[in-house]
């Protein structure tokens, strides 16, 4: 299997508002809390999956292998301004109890100061038409952008991975200070 080369340590050039909340060390939940709008996590599906190819080699998983997926949007005054994939094994003890949350933010309990997790470095890249999240990109974006801004990490519990990338819609633009 190839590296994936997509993925990159430095983000892509954005305007600095949106570069800083790309760039967010910490939790991006209270990060978009603080921006003064009512904050929620819409869960739009939930349950078995299907890996993408750029997920294969983080979560250990042959291509096409099934997973457990977790896809929400969070929203500012009910618009979405970041869509986000949550995977990891099928049957994983350690991450599906987290997972299964309903509208509760998952940054809550990445960053809840969880003694067990651990935050591997982030990596960016800019998802286009040819990438499997796309699609979930642009139904929420009523602008259809071409680009949408990403970022993913994978955290261990238990040295078990769990995956989280999160597409940044051009309307959280309107909402930074």
């Amino acid at each position: 299997m190839l590296p994936d080369t997509a993925w990159a340590a430095t983000p892509p050039s954005l305007p600095p508002a949106l570069s800083s909340c790309l760039t967010e060390p910490g939790s991006l939940t209270e990060r978009l809390m603080n921006c003064g709008h009512a904050f929620a996590v819409r869960v739009l599906a939930q349950g078995d999956d299907r890996v993408h190819d750029d997920e294969v080699e983080l979560l250990g998983l042959p291509a096409g292998a099934a997973l457990y997926a977790r896809h929400v949007a969070l929203t500012l005054d009910d618009t979405p301004v970041v869509v986000a994939r949550s995977v990891t094994r099928l049957a994983c003890p350690a991450w599906h109890p987290i997972l299964q949350r309903g509208s509760r933010s998952l940054g809550f309990t990445l960053f809840g100061g969880h003694a067990g997790i651990v935050r591997e470095p982030l990596a960016y890249r800019e998802i286009d038409a040819s990438h499997p999240l796309f699609a979930l990109a642009q139904a929420h974006d009523p602008a259809s952008a071409n680009l949408y801004p990403a970022r993913r990490s994978r955290f261990l519990l238990v040295n078990t991975p769990l995956i989280v990338c999160e597409l940044f819609l051009p309307a959280l633009e309107r909402f930074l200070p």
